[in-house]
């Protein structure tokens, strides 16, 4: 079954990367069926490569939407390139919230409280179902100017709308997915998720295939199929994974989702309403970058949103330690182990660095091939190549990000975080994109104001870490 192809997958993946590891790592804690708390890189490790995994179906779908919309033309992407960032704007904020529950979870999982940490699981459904069906209904009812906000226009704004209009129903399913997926993370349970991730991706590719091109008796729905089928997925993998924890084949188990338990949904949303504030910061960031980028034409637009897929490859690894961080130190502070937690976050930092440093190099080298197995039009694929470049150069720093990151918001140090996006992405990367697009500068010299804003903040995130001060925050809220 799935989890014993998943424990044969971590046999192999563990002693491929053992030439890596400290041999001291060897004796340390790995997780087991007795529940113990993985420790050191090694346990990083074991928790961090099926979300890497796990995330690569993600991107894959995401690259295989704008590759089958490609030979649509620029605009065509463009659609796909805004639908799927208002998705990821969903995503991101749901995420912010969730860290409140992965903090929660975690310390009631780590300190053995499993009852407690299963109600948190439950609640943190109740509250993504909330948040995406008054999302999805938003974004329907408002498609139009949405996509007006981005500054698109003619064509590109039509397909847009039709792609948001399309894939905005199917949003609570995306909820309830990424809220049961961030709960069982929260546990330790990365192998299911991973199950789950390769379904859906099956599905997406599939359903996206035909949908575009009208194969089986479908007809061609073009932009709109793309969204429709990305949509089904996700309430394939919504269903599967309420069928898994109804059923009680996960490690959490079920309770009842009609019980309506205020005090703890407030403390949820407590905890993570900073993760959520930073998150719309950093869409809201994004998106006012992707607003310049769009006054430079269609071309450019496109070229941005195909050098953020093609790197995703290299993002989502730091996101898959960014989780494995925010589940240990997490749990280590609930069992009452604070250097632990604090090796955890060292951990998932140095071996975040090592991974996304390697792949941005090999995506970099590639950068232009694959650009043109995007789309076949040689401005996109330059200034493609531009932004990939430039981007690729920053992998060790984002990795930082994302793992030190993750460690501070397991912790429930969510304030961080938000203080360091805002300072950042507003006042660095959009401010100085802002000053030189005033001074008429190249779209080349927009994309650079990137590389400002990694410095800073991996900076600030290791400084704050190496404090120590985020060991003491979930504490002080809990004597409160």
């Amino acid at each position: 079954n799935g989890h014993t192809l998943c424990s044969i997958l971590n046999d192999v993946i563990v002693w491929c990367y053992l030439p890596w590891l400290d041999k001291r790592l060897l004796t340390l804690e790995v997780l087991s069926s007795e529940g113990k708390i993985p420790r050191g890189s090694f346990g990083v490790w074991t928790l961090a490569w099926p979300s890497i995994i796990t995330n690569i179906f993600y991107a894959t779908s995401s690259i295989v939407a704008i590759k089958v919309v490609g030979g649509l033309g620029p605009d065509a992407i463009a659609a796909a390139v805004t639908g799927q960032r208002v998705t990821f704007i969903l995503q991101a904020v749901l995420t912010g919230v969730l860290a409140g529950s992965t903090a929660l979870i975690a310390r009631n999982w780590g300190a053995n409280n499993k009852e407690e940490a299963g109600i948190f699981f439950t609640r943190t459904l109740q509250l993504v179902v909330c948040i995406a069906f008054i999302t999805g209904g938003l974004i329907w009812q408002f498609a139009e100017p949405l996509v007006t906000f981005f500054g698109l226009k003619g064509e590109a704004l039509t397909l847009s709308v039709e792609y948001l209009k399309a894939i905005s129903p199917f949003y609570v399913g995306f909820g309830i997915g990424l809220g049961l997926i961030t709960a069982l993370r929260a546990v330790g349970d990365v192998k299911t998720p991973l199950v789950i991730g390769a379904i859906m991706n099956i599905f997406a590719v599939f359903f996206m295939l035909v949908f575009v091109n009208g194969w089986i008796g479908f007809p061609e729905y073009g932009v709109r199929g793309a969204a429709l089928g990305n949509g089904l997925s996700f309430v394939i993998g919504a269903l599967l994974l309420i069928v898994f924890w109804r059923s009680n084949q996960l490690p959490v188990k079920y309770s009842s989702v009609l019980i309506l338990d205020i005090p703890r949904v407030k403390e949820i949303f407590k905890v993570g309403l900073p993760a959520a504030l930073e998150q719309v910061i950093f869409q809201g960031g994004i998106t006012a970058f992707l607003i310049l980028v769009a006054l430079y034409g269609t071309e450019a637009y496109a070229a941005y949103g195909i050098g953020v897929q093609i790197l995703s490859f290299s993002f989502v690894i730091g996101f898959g330690f960014s989780i494995a961080g925010a589940t240990l130190v997490g749990q280590h502070l609930g069992a009452g182990n604070p250097e632990q937690a604090r090796r955890a976050g060292w951990g998932a930092m140095r071996l975040s660095i090592v991974s996304m440093t390697f792949f941005g190099i090999l995506i970099a080298v590639f950068a232009e091939p694959l650009a043109r197995y995007m789309i076949d039009n040689d401005e996109v694929v330059r200034l493609s190549v531009v932004f990939i470049w430039l981007l690729g150069s920053m992998q060790p720093l984002m990795a930082i990000e994302f793992s030190l990151g993750g460690a501070l918001r397991g912790a429930g140090d969510t304030k961080t975080p938000l203080v360091i996006t805002l300072t950042c992405l507003l006042f660095i990367r959009v401010s100085l994109a802002l000053i030189f697009y005033m001074l008429d500068a190249s779209i080349e010299i927009i994309f650079s104001t990137l590389v400002a804003d990694y410095v800073v903040k991996g900076f600030l995130y290791v400084a704050r870490f190496k404090s120590g001060k985020w060991m003491k925050v979930m504490k002080l809220k809990e004597d409160s």
